[in-house]
């Protein structure tokens, strides 16, 4: 065969090749795998599995009520029941997952969900599950204001912000790569129509809200760049363009100590 004819016929394979390429490195240069969810079925939860699935991502979804998660997530999402207060059923939930994404939170100041035991407790749980797994990547919701003690939420709701905090030091201590993300205040609505701040420092600012849709987005895109790894960071909405050059936007974060 010549090397013109040859050539011919491999032209059409190498621009198939360039096209995968082109939109691999778009989308931060890895493909997706399969990715644990930890509060999939809250408000945040949801629209995190909806993200990943839109993203090309397999979802796997830790669980309390396979049954009840069913009617909530649909089936394109596979069901793995446990708690993060129970560390025993944590190990087959990690099993064949790339990495994980913890939306979990305490549902009253007092009792067996407070935050101490989810907030600090469950999230270390799961930490040291990622760990146990190699998990690639540890994206955790976390807030605005940990760091402030003062802050009346902790007084409010059994020093949630405080437990938040332990949470993250435990996952920034586990060697596991990781991204915490912490948002302002959380509000419903469509996201991918403002402009989102990343800031550091957790400096105090009054009225910095964020809409859920929007910090699913932030927690699924973290996965896509190596720029988001070993990050903390605030975040909230602001007027202005989407964004669009995600990888631009974690580059500018400082990596954490």
């Amino acid at each position: 065969m010549s090397l013109t004819r040859r050539t011919a016929l491999l032209l059409p394979a190498l621009a198939a090749g360039m096209i995968l390429a082109g939109c691999t490195s778009g989308l931060g240069g890895e493909p997706p795998g399969t990715v644990l969810v930890a509060g999939a079925t809250g408000q945040t939860g949801q629209l995190i599995v909806s993200e990943l699935l839109a993203n090309g991502y397999g979802v796997r979804a830790l669980v309390r009520d396979t049954a009840k998660a069913r009617k909530v997530l649909g089936d394109q999402v596979e069901l793995v029941q446990g708690d993060v207060k129970d560390p025993a059923t944590l190990t087959a939930a990690f099993a064949g997952t790339d990495a994980v994404i913890s939306a979990v939170g305490a549902r009253g100041a007092r009792g067996p969900d407070r935050p101490e035991a989810i907030d600090y407790e469950g999230v270390k749980n799961l930490v040291d599950a990622a760990v146990a797994a190699r998990s690639r990547q540890f994206v955790l919701v976390s807030s605005r204001s940990v760091t402030q003690p003062d802050n009346p939420l902790n007084k409010l709701f059994g020093n949630v912000l405080i437990w938040k905090l332990k949470g993250e030091d435990a996952l920034r201590a586990s060697g596991v790569p990781y991204t915490v993300v912490r948002p302002g205040g959380l509000t419903n609505g469509p996201g991918g129509n403002q402009d989102l701040v990343f800031e550091q420092g957790d400096t105090v600012r009054a009225q910095t809200t964020i809409t859920r849709a929007d910090l699913a987005r932030i927690c699924v895109q973290a996965l896509r760049y190596p720029e988001a790894r070993n990050r903390t960071f605030e975040t909230s909405a602001t007027p202005g363009a989407p964004v669009t050059d995600w990888r631009a936007k974690f580059a500018a974060l400082r990596p954490d100590p």
